[in-house]
């Protein structure tokens, strides 16, 4: 059976399962969680935020995020700063061994997946891969607002 005629269900089930390898590889290379990665990531995009906007972001209870900003902290990737206005306020940001971090991390894989495109995909397939980025990141993005 040709792909695109796959019902809507099995498609999704078959994506997910093709991903599921990715994930597997990704994680086993990186030495932080999914979370705190996610919170690494956030911070370099946006430069501050509090720790109610980072529970949000990586969906976790705010005493999870509690405990992994506090880890990071430790590690030396985040730092605290207080809020010019609101002394209640605590902001966290990225420090410069946390942003090396992130770079690391993110690294471990791209690594990893660059070989494997080079290696194991034809000129037809890398194109079909690259045009496919788009969809990809829509999905991506679409799911984290959910």
């Amino acid at each position: 059976m040709p792909h695109d005629s796959l019902p809507h269900e099995l498609m999704t089930r078959s994506f997910y399962e093709a991903l599921y390898p990715f994930s597997l590889r990704f994680n086993s290379r990186r030495t932080l969680s999914p979370g705190k990665l996610g919170v690494l990531r956030h911070l370099a995009e946006h430069g501050r935020a509090s720790t109610t906007e980072l529970a949000a972001v990586v969906q976790v209870s705010q005493q999870a995020i509690s405990l992994a900003t506090k880890e990071l902290e430790h590690l030396g990737f985040t730092a605290r700063i207080p809020d010019d206005d609101d002394r209640r306020r605590t902001w966290i940001t990225l420090t410069e061994a946390g942003q090396q971090k992130l770079t690391e991390e993110l690294d471990a894989g791209v690594t990893w997946l660059q070989t494997a495109i080079q290696e194991r995909l034809s000129n037809d397939e890398r194109a079909i891969l690259r045009a496919a980025i788009p969809v990809l990141q829509k999905l991506g993005s679409e799911a984290a607002d959910d």
